[in-house]
């Protein structure tokens, strides 16, 4: 590996850069906490679905990111809606597994592949 072409003149702004490459800190747009309950109805019989499209590819792209399972998803998600102070819960495993099958497929190859 060759020398790099820049030198680094800030060390402190630069030390901040790395350690901040480790955060994990996000959040989650009004938008998609107005979107996370399902308002209408899937159009067959039975009951609807209490959560949105919206909320299920969260979760799924959740699970993707930090290659959790459905029960730590659901729990990591609840985590997170405990830190920013707000009243949602998450979808259970079993809703977000039997979603995905209808919604989306998670590959290895690509995260998210729409039928």
């Amino acid at each position: 590996m060759g020398k790099s072409e820049r030198n680094i003149t800030n060390w402190k702004q630069y030390n901040q850069a790395l350690v901040n490459r480790g955060s994990v800190t996000f959040w989650l747009d009004e938008a998609a906490v107005n979107a996370w309950h399902c308002t209408k109805h899937h159009g067959g019989r039975g009951r609807g679905f209490q959560f949105s499209d919206t909320a299920i590819e969260t979760a799924l792209m959740l699970k993707g990111i930090f290659k959790l399972s459905l029960r730590a998803t659901e729990g990591f998600i609840n985590s997170l809606f405990q830190l920013m102070k707000i009243p949602l819960i998450a979808p259970d495993y079993s809703c977000i597994s039997k979603r995905a099958k209808r919604r989306c497929c998670l590959n290895k190859r690509n995260l998210f592949r729409f039928p």
